[in-house]
C-alpha cells in the first residue's frame, strides 16, 4: 500500500469516527420519525422541529409551539432569528443577534428588540457590551407574569483626548464596558446612546454599539472605535417545557414532556415551566418518546471494575466481578483475591447432601402421588364412577369434574367462600377454570349401599331443565363422598328476605306471590312432569333461591326420592326439617307428594305471617307456624297475623285466596290436600287476576270472595278433611305429633 493511499484510509477513518462523535454527542440527533433531522448543517432534535412529520399525518415534528423552527434557504430560523445551535442536555438555544448602534453620520439603529417571549437570556453564558468613548447603554426587560414588572441593566463607557489610552483585548471601561445579564430576562430591548453626539471623540470614534453576546465571542480591539465589523452576535438563550411560572407547574405536577428513564426538574433558570434529564447511566434524548437509553459503563470506561472484563453492563449501572479462581467485589479499591477453596468444599459437599435430600424428598412425593391417584380411582369406583361414565354416555347430561379443579375453584375449601351449612353438608362458592361461578355442596356422610340411586338421581336431577329448578351442573367422583356442582344463585334465599328486616323492607306482596307461584310450578313439575316423579322431600323458604332477578329457584335435591310409575307412597325413615314436616309422613313414614304440599304450605304461611316455622308460645312451649296461622284462621283474625307492610286496599282479596290456599295444604291427611299442580294452578290463576284492574274492582270483590276464608269452626274451607271434627282436636294432634317426634327423630337441620 503506498504512502499517499494509507493517508487517505487514515483521514477516512478519522472523519468516521468524528461523524460517529458527533452524532453521539448528547444523544441529541433524535427527532420525531418523518421529521427533518438537520438544517444547513444545523441539528434539529426533538422537542424542536420543522413543520409535520411526512410519516405520520396531520403530527407536529415539534412539542408545542414555541418549539416551530423553519429552515428557508437552507438556513435554520426560530421567527426570523437565526438559530445557530440546539443543546438539549443543556436546555440551551444559540441565536444570532442583532447588534444596537449609533453614529455621527446618521446611521445607526436607535434600538434592538429581542422579543422571544418563550426563552429568556441565560445569564450565565452571555455579558451585556457597550463600545465607544461617548457611549452608554442598556438591556430593558419585561417580567412576564406581571405586566407592570419591569427591569434594566447597563454600562457608561468616556474616554476624552487620545485613543492611546485604549488598550486591545480590556474591555474594563475605557473604550468598553460590560456587565453580568440578570436572571430571567425576556421580551427584552437593547439601545445604544452618545452624551454628546460624538462631538469631542469623532476623530477616532464614529459610532456608539450595545449588543448581548455570548461569553468568550467578542474580544475588544481599539479599532472598534472607529468600526465594528459586526452585525449580529451568537447569544444563548435558556428553554423550558410548558409557559406556566415554576409554582404553578411543580403543583400541577404534570411531566408530560418526560419519557421513559428522565427525571423532572423544576428549578429551571427560565422560571417557568421544568425540563427533562436523562437519570443516572443513562443518556439520550429525555423528550424523545423512546426516551434515554442505558451507558454501557463496561464500553467507556466508566467504571471502577479491574478491567473492562471484570464489568458486567445492567441497566442504568454496572456491577464488577473477579477473575476465574480469584474472589472480592472485583473493584479497583478493593481488588480481587485468590480464593480459598475450603469453603467451595464445604459448600460442595452441603450442596450434595441437599440434592440426596431434594431426591429423597422427590420420590417420596411422587409415591404419595401414584397412591393419592389409587385412592381417587378408589373413591372414583367406590362412588359408581363408572356406571356413572356409562349412563352419562347414553345421557350425555352429566359431566365429572376432578377433585384438583374443584379445589382449585374453591381455594381449597376456603371457610371465606361458605355461602350455606346444614345437616347434610356444605357448600362453597367456587369459580370455574372458564370463569362459571358455581355453587359446590360437599357433603358428610355417603351411604355405600344407595349408589346405584345415588348415580340414577344425579343423571335424573341432571335431566331437569325448569327456570325455577337449580340446574345441577355435574358432580365430582374422586372423594369420599360425592360433590355435586350446581349453578350459582346470587341474591340468597327466600327465608334471608321473609325474616331480615333490612330485605323485608323491599318484598312486597307482589313479589311474594310471584315468587310462591313459582316455587309451587317448580314442585309441580318435579311431581308431574319429571320423567319419574321426584318428591323434594325438605320444601323450606332456605331451599329456595333467589337470582339477581329475584326470580325463586328450588334446590337442595340430597333428600329427594324418586316414586316409581306404579306406586304412590314409599316407606322412608322420616327425615326433613322440623317445622316443615308432613305430620302423616311423621306418624306412618310413608312418603308421597302431598308431603311436599304440606311443606309448601309451611312456606306460604311464612310469606303471609313472616314468622318463622317454630313458635314459642305464652308458656314458653314449643309449637309451630301451621297451628298458629290454622287458629288465625279460625278466630277470623287473618289480616292481624300478616307481616307488616304487605296489606292494602288492593290485594286483600289476593291474600285471603293465598291464604284459603294455605289453609288446604296444611290439611292433615294428605289424600285431603290439593296436588301442586293444582296448588301452582291457583296461584298463577291469582297472579293473573292482580294484572287486570277489571278483576280487582275493591271491597265488592272483596265481599264476594270471603266465602273461601274460614270464619268458624263449621266452615269446612279449612277442615282437614275427616281426620277430625273440631279444631281443638286438631290442635291437639299436632301437639301431640310434635311431642312424640321431637325426642325420637333426628330431623335435619336446614341447609
Amino acid at each position: 500500500m503506498t504512502l499517499k493511499a494509507t493517508v487517505v484510509l487514515l483521514l477516512i477513518v478519522v472523519a468516521l469516527v468524528l461523524l460517529a462523535t458527533i452524532a453521539a454527542d448528547d444523544g441529541n440527533n433524535q427527532t420525531l420519525e418523518g421529521c427533518r433531522s438537520d438544517c444547513g448543517g444545523v441539528r434539529v432534535p426533538y422537542p424542536f422541529g420543522i413543520g409535520n412529520s411526512s410519516s405520520v399525518p396531520h403530527k407536529s415534528c415539534f412539542l408545542q409551539s414555541s418549539f416551530e423552527l423553519t429552515c428557508p434557504n437552507s438556513t435554520l430560523y426560530w421567527g426570523n432569528i437565526k438559530v445557530l445551535d440546539i443543546k438539549i442536555s443543556q436546555a440551551k438555544v444559540d441565536m444570532s443577534i442583532p447588534i444596537s448602534r449609533i453614529c455621527r453620520d446618521g446611521h445607526y439603529y436607535r434600538g434592538v428588540s429581542i422579543d422571544i417571549p418563550s426563552f429568556t437570556i441565560s445569564s450565565e453564558d452571555n455579558k451585556f457590551v457597550s463600545v465607544g468613548c461617548d457611549t452608554y447603554g442598556y438591556l430593558h426587560s419585561s417580567y412576564k407574569d406581571d405586566d407592570n414588572a419591569t427591569y434594566s441593566t447597563g454600562c457608561i463607557t468616556r474616554c476624552y483626548g487620545s485613543s492611546m489610552e485604549v488598550e486591545d483585548g480590556h474591555c474594563s471601561g475605557i473604550g468598553c464596558c460590560q456587565v453580568d445579564i440578570p436572571p430571567k430576562m425576556r421580551m427584552t430591548f437593547v439601545k445604544s446612546f452618545s452624551f454628546y453626539n460624538f462631538s469631542q471623540t469623532w476623530r477616532f470614534n464614529n459610532c456608539s454599539y450595545s449588543f448581548v453576546v455570548k461569553k468568550e465571542n467578542y474580544t475588544f480591539y481599539r479599532e472598534h472605535l472607529r468600526n465594528l465589523p459586526f452585525e449580529e452576535f451568537p447569544v444563548v438563550f435558556d428553554w423550558s417545557v410548558g409557559d406556566e411560572t415554576r409554582e404553578a407547574s411543580r403543583k400541577r405536577g404534570t411531566s408530560y414532556a418526560c419519557k421513559g428513564n428522565t427525571t423532572r426538574n423544576d428549578s429551571v433558570p427560565t422560571g417557568y415551566g421544568y425540563i427533562c434529564q436523562c437519570n443516572k447511566g443513562f443518556e439520550g434524548n429525555p423528550y424523545h418518546p423512546l426516551g434515554c437509553i442505558d451507558i454501557d459503563e463496561c464500553k467507556t470506561g466508566q467504571h471502577s471494575c479491574v478491567s473492562d472484563h471484570n464489568c458486567h453492563n445492567t441497566n442504568g449501572f454496572y456491577t464488577c466481578f473477579c477473575p476465574k479462581g480469584q474472589s472480592g467485589n472485583g473493584t479497583k479499591e478493593d481488588g480481587c483475591h485468590k480464593k480459598n477453596f475450603l469453603p467451595h468444599i464445604v459448600i460442595g459437599t452441603s450442596a450434595g447432601f441437599i440434592a440426596i435430600f431434594v431426591g429423597t424428598c422427590l420420590l417420596y412425593l411422587a409415591h404419595q402421588k401414584k397412591k393419592l391417584i389409587k385412592l381417587k380411582e378408589k373413591f372414583f369406583e367406590q362412588n359408581g364412577g363408572h356406571i356413572l361414565v356409562q349412563q352419562g354416555e347414553e345421557s350425555s347430561h352429566v359431566k365429572i369434574f376432578t377433585a384438583d379443579k374443584l379445589k382449585k375453584a374453591t381455594n381449597n375449601y376456603d371457610e371465606k367462600l361458605i355461602i350455606g351449612r346444614g345437616g347434610y353438608g356444605t357448600v362453597f362458592k367456587g369459580v370455574l377454570e372458564n370463569n362459571t361461578i358455581v355453587a359446590i355442596k360437599k357433603s358428610k356422610i355417603v351411604d355405600p349401599g344407595q349408589v346405584m340411586q345415588f348415580i340414577n338421581e344425579v343423571i335424573v336431577v341432571s335431566k331437569i331443565n325448569h327456570r325455577n329448578v337449580v340446574k345441577l351442573l355435574g358432580c365430582c367422583l374422586e372423594t369420599e363422598v360425592p360433590l355435586l356442582v350446581y349453578e350459582f344463585v346470587s341474591n340468597g334465599t327466600l327465608f334471608d328476605f321473609i325474616h331480615n328486616e333490612k330485605k323485608r323492607n323491599h318484598f312486597n306482596w307482589k313479589n311474594r306471590l310471584r315468587i310462591a307461584a313459582e316455587a309451587a310450578g317448580a314442585l309441580s313439575y318435579l311431581h308431574s312432569s319429571a320423567s319419574i316423579p321426584i318428591v323434594h322431600r325438605d320444601v323450606k323458604s332456605a331451599n329456595i333461591l333467589l337470582d339477581e332477578d329475584y326470580t325463586a329457584k328450588v334446590s337442595d335435591f340430597g333428600t329427594s326420592r324418586f316414586v316409581p310409575l306404579d306406586q304412590t307412597a314409599l316407606a322412608t325413615m322420616v327425615q326433613g326439617t322440623f317445622g316443615y314436616l308432613d305430620p302423616e309422613y311423621m306418624q306412618t313414614s310413608q312418603l308421597t307428594e302431598k308431603s311436599d304440599v304440606y311443606s309448601f304450605g309451611v312456606v306460604l304461611a311464612e310469606l303471609l305471617t313472616g314468622k318463622k316455622p317454630l313458635l314459642l308460645g305464652k308458656l314458653k312451649e314449643k309449637t309451630n307456624i301451621s297451628i298458629y296461622f290454622l287458629s288465625c284462621l279460625e278466630e277470623n283474625c287473618l289480616f292481624e297475623t300478616l307481616q307488616d307492610g304487605i296489606l292494602n286496599e288492593e290485594n286483600k282479596q289476593e291474600i285471603v285466596e293465598v291464604a284459603n290456599i294455605t289453609a288446604k295444604c296444611l290439611r292433615l291427611k294428605g289424600e285431603e290436600r290439593p296436588s301442586m299442580k293444582e296448588v301452582a294452578m291457583e296461584l298463577e290463576g291469582i297472579r293473573r287476576m292482580s294484572k287486570h284492574q277489571w278483576v280487582n274492582n275493591g271491597d265488592k270483590n272483596f265481599e264476594e270472595t270471603q266465602h273461601l276464608l274460614p270464619i268458624s269452626s263449621s266452615s269446612k274451607g279449612y277442615e282437614y278433611g275427616d281426620s277430625s271434627s273440631s279444631s281443638s282436636h286438631q290442635n291437639i294432634n299436632y301437639d301431640s305429633i310434635i311431642r312424640d317426634q321431637e325426642g325420637a327423630i333426628a330431623l335435619a337441620d336446614g341447609r
